[in-house]
């Protein structure tokens, strides 16, 4: 079980803090010069990263248990665990703060390269928390390219409201930030988040989680139970610690798992699950990292997202925020394996693609046991919770990039006959539209579309989420009984529910169509064109009109728009210089350029889609 071709190096200089690091960590020091492994995590200020520490000492236990020159075990150098950094996206959203959260995916890849490379670990397992490190973390394994497995910390519990007995979490705390009752709105947020671990809904976070299982880099069976499950410390930690001794032994690498058809499975099931927008975020970034030069070119066109969203991939899951239930209520029908078992069973996904267990996904899911799913939390594909599937991206006068992106499985009204037609209510920043929905509600009407733009990943910069303005305006209008829509170049929580349509581009920092909107506009939204359109915009001398006068205003400003947010740090500077638009990840890349590792051909496996409601039956996606 030892990797080969290895250089000895025994540089006295270079050995004597190996052999320092062996003594403390109790390993044997003949083992210096081996190639070394170890275990990696995320801190940051929540409670999402609280149970993280825990499992990284458990599995770091369990390595220096496993190495030693017997024949089976670990004949390498065991490394300290080391940690990632990242913000609060649940305390910070609806602050100037949100703006380090996407950049927090950035700092994490970043950190990890550096550990990665600069150590030179030849094996590592990564226990990961929150939205953004996860995607960092997978993006710098797939850099590294050497054996390397997952598990995410786990979901949190749901909350209980004492008077009613009803679930709550993070989401209903926010959206009762406009309750006019103080006390009322303290007692949310005192029952809302119990325990530790990270949001409990299909947000962001277990859309991730369970797009990185799927993806074949995380044990299926390992995405749900909760953080506090005693499996993470006791059996999983074991268990990881032999399917990497299996993948440094068999030489399987991260880029022989995330391969095209593993991340178009990914995506599937992500529309399977209504899960959140920022997956049209993290799978570019994902496919870059494994080599991938354009998401949307090599691995899924806009027009076949749609229409496997439209035709072909029905919602599964009676999920929060659209839903009832929460992550740890599907871990106790089965987990993540009863929602692939069903989509393989349909045909729906590639079942031939490797995963981190030394498996293929359809073996992997044989081998758990997968249930079938209870038709309670989890839908038959036959009897979908949702006929159609959760996402769907738009084009149109607005997003010419393609980019806008609508989460349909939260969509409460407003879309009759598939079309939303609104008027343009215009705000310079998610901040003033804060102060707009606390100071005057009222002022908002039916079928109004807010515009917040200069809040994408050069104009924020940093993009961040907007999921107060949307849960306020979601209780407005459960309240109302009316449908205000939200557009902006900038992005959404998991939790958000509502018309709500982000990552429009161009954006608005760099002169995209959202910033020739004017007050009063027509905005429509067509679901059965997949176009979102300014009416005024349809008349070229208008728009050049109000482009030029938008070319004025950025070169009387020294070249960059007055209504641009402040990158007044070196990290929102470089992410101002050097961000690239979403549907490239959002991500900062030098020149506005995706660098791509060691570019790959997206190869084509000739699997076939088997769904009897789709027309084309031959078709090979």
């Amino acid at each position: 079980m030892k990797p080969t071709n290895v250089l000895i190096d025994r540089h006295p200089g270079r050995s004597s803090q190996t052999l320092g690091v062996a003594r403390a960590l109790g390993t044997d020091p003949d083992l210096i010069h081996e190639p070394s492994v170890g275990v990696v995590g995320t801190k940051g200020d929540s409670q999402c990263y609280l149970g993280v520490m825990a499992k990284v000492d458990a599995i770091h236990a369990e390595l220096r248990n496993r190495i030693g020159k017997g024949s089976n075990q670990l004949q390498m150098r065991l490394v300290q665990p080391e940690y990632t950094i990242a913000i609060s996206d649940g305390i910070r959203n609806g602050t100037r703060e949100m703006r380090y959260s996407l950049i927090g995916r950035e700092i994490t890849n970043d950190s990890l390269c550096e550990h990665l490379n600069g150590s030179g670990l030849a094996g590592t397992i990564a226990v990961v928390a929150c939205d953004k490190p996860p995607v960092g973390t997978l993006a710098a394994l797939l850099e590294h390219n050497r054996p390397a497995i997952i598990m995410s910390d786990g979901p949190i519990h749901p909350g209980q409201d004492p008077r009613t007995g009803e679930a709550i979490d993070l989401v209903s705390a926010y959206q009762v930030a406009g309750h006019p009752d103080a006390e009322y709105r303290h007692h949310i947020a005192c029952h809302a988040c119990p325990g530790i671990g990270s949001c409990g809904g299909m947000f962001t976070y277990n859309t991730m989680q369970t797009f990185i299982g799927v993806v074949g880099m995380e044990p299926l069976h390992m995405v749900a139970p909760p953080s506090d499950d005693p499996r993470r410390v006791n059996e999983f930690a074991s268990e990881l610690v032999g399917l990497l001794a299996n993948l440094i032994d068999k030489d399987l690498k991260p880029r022989d798992i995330v391969v095209r058809d593993s991340i178009r499975n990914a995506v599937i099931v992500a529309m399977a699950i209504g899960g959140s927008t920022n997956v049209t975020l993290h799978a570019p970034e994902i496919a870059r990292a494994a080599g991938y030069g354009d998401f949307w070119k090599e691995i899924m066109t806009p027009e076949e997202f749609n229409y496997l969203s439209q035709h072909v991939v029905p919602v599964l899951t009676d999920a929060r925020p659209y839903g009832k239930y929460s992550m740890v209520d599907i871990d106790n029908i089965g987990g993540v394996p009863v929602i692939v078992r069903e989509l393989l069973d349909a045909g729906l996904l590639n079942g031939d693609v490797l995963t981190c267990t030394g498996e293929t996904l359809a073996a992997q899911v044989q081998r758990l046991g997968a249930r079938p799913a209870d038709g309670k939390v989890v839908y038959p594909v036959e009897k979908p919770y949702k006929p159609t599937g959760g996402l769907r991206v738009l084009g149109g006068n607005l997003s010419p990039d393609f980019s806008a992106i609508l989460k349909l499985a939260g969509v409460e009204g407003g879309l009759e006959n598939n079309v939303f037609r609104g008027k343009a209510r215009l705000f310079e920043g998610e901040q003033s539209l804060l102060q707009a929905l606390d100071k005057t509600p009222e002022r908002f009407q039916n079928h109004d579309m807010i515009i917040v733009r200069y809040e994408g990943p050069s104009g924020a910069p940093g993009m961040p989420e907007m999921l107060d303005p949307t849960s306020r305006i979601t209780a407005l209008c459960r309240e109302r009984g009316i449908v205000v829509g939200l557009m902006t170049d900038a992005r959404f929580s998991g939790g958000s529910v509502g018309l709500v349509i982000g990552h429009v581009g161009p954006e608005a920092a760099l002169g995209g169509p959202i910033a020739l909107i004017e007050e009063g506009d027509e905005i429509v939204a067509d679901l059965n064109t997949d176009e979102l359109t300014c009416t005024a915009l349809k008349d070229p001398a208008v728009a050049a009109g109000r482009k030029a006068a938008w070319d004025k205003a950025v070169a009387d400003n020294g070249g960059i728009h007055p209504n641009c947010g402040a990158a007044d740090t070196r990290l929102l500077h470089r992410a101002r210089a050097t961000a690239v638009p979403a549907t490239r990840g959002g991500g900062l890349h030098p020149n506005r350029e995706v660098w791509v590792r060691n570019p790959r051909k997206a190869e084509r496996s000739g699997f076939k889609l088997r769904n009897r409601h789709r027309p084309d039956k031959n078709k090979v996606f």
